[in-house]
């Protein structure tokens, strides 16, 4: 595994535990909308110091690009907010099951499509079955996996 793929993994690995947490900050202190903003504020910070190590110099280059690059900024807003809002009821396993399926589904268009200046990945029939395969193990470990 290279450690592209070791990375990415460990991302993964945080979506639900990101889920929960916030989902429990939220419940705590009955605002979930607060705690998306703490989880926000908190994120600005460890992105300012990344910045601060990595070189500032690019954040000049920001004004100027698509209006449509920023969108990303509202969706990652809208995961949040929905997770912690939703998760607590919904439950932290349901809630990372349909976003994970979500993921597949944009992540197969996006590549399908190059959409955004990806790389082109064909959707060829093999791949329609690995993502179905991987839907259909999420599933399994929703449906079977209550014991």
């Amino acid at each position: 595994m290279t450690h592209h793929a070791v990375i990415m993994l460990l991302a993964g690995v945080g979506i639900p535990i990101l889920a929960a947490l916030n989902a429990r900050l939220g419940a705590n202190i009955g605002a979930p909308a607060a705690a998306a903003f703490v989880l926000f504020a908190v994120a600005l910070a460890t992105a300012a110091l990344a910045m601060a190590v990595t070189g500032p110099g690019a954040l000049g280059r920001v004004v100027g690009q698509p209006w449509h690059l920023f969108l990303a900024g509202v969706l990652i807003a809208f995961y949040v907010l929905s997770v912690t809002f939703i998760a607590p009821v919904f439950g932290v396993g349901n809630a990372v099951f349909f976003v994970l399926l979500g993921q597949m589904i944009s992540a197969a268009a996006i590549d399908h499509f190059g959409l955004f200046g990806a790389r082109v990945v064909p959707l060829s029939p093999l791949r329609v079955v690995g993502l179905m395969a991987m839907a259909g193990g999420l599933a399994l470990t929703q449906i079977f996996g209550r014991g």
